[in-house]
């Protein structure tokens, strides 16, 4: 099993689930302010894919327009583009064996070095965290039957076979 991939499949997987649920709101809803994350659905969602997109396009040292589509089906196609491009990424590295090689990031206040291992643990854990937030403010607009968002059901729904 390639653990980094598995990883990267399931972020992405799992965002897209809670987009769907998602596009079955209303904008009133995709757009309640709530004390947590981005503040609501629509911005966390943003949030989530523009980390994607920025720390993939910065590894791969390529140039990147911020894009300002925030509707639904928007951020899924960005979505699907940022996992690509993410994946593309993480699989450069595995294959050379890059993990504690270091980029530079000249984004950053002052400009510095950053691991590419720990930058790709860095977009996966900043997802999850991100849509637990998103759970609770689905549960908040009583969304029922959300996605747990473990592995284990991304890979029963997807691979069918158990992992190891």
């Amino acid at each position: 099993m390639d653990l980094v991939n598995c990883l990267l499949r399931h972020d992405a997987w799992t965002t897209k689930r809670i987009l769907d649920i998602c596009a079955e709101l209303s904008v009133a809803e995709l757009d309640r302010d709530f004390d947590i994350g981005h503040r609501t659905l629509r911005g966390t969602l943003d949030h989530i894919i523009h980390n994607m997109e920025i720390w993939s396009a910065l590894m791969a040292q390529q140039e990147f327009e911020r894009s300002t589509d925030q509707t639904v089906s928007g951020m899924a196609q960005r979505l699907a583009n940022a996992e690509s491009r993410l994946r593309k990424v993480a699989q450069d590295v595995a294959e050379s064996n890059a993990w504690n090689q270091t980029w530079y990031d000249h984004l950053d206040f002052p400009p510095r070095e950053k691991r590419f291992g720990t930058t790709i643990a860095h977009v996966i854990t900043h997802s999850m965290h991100h849509r637990a937030q998103l759970l609770y403010m689905l549960r908040l607009c009583d969304v029922r039957d959300l996605p747990e968002g473990d592995v284990f059901s991304w890979e029963a729904e997807t691979e069918g076979t158990p992992m190891g």
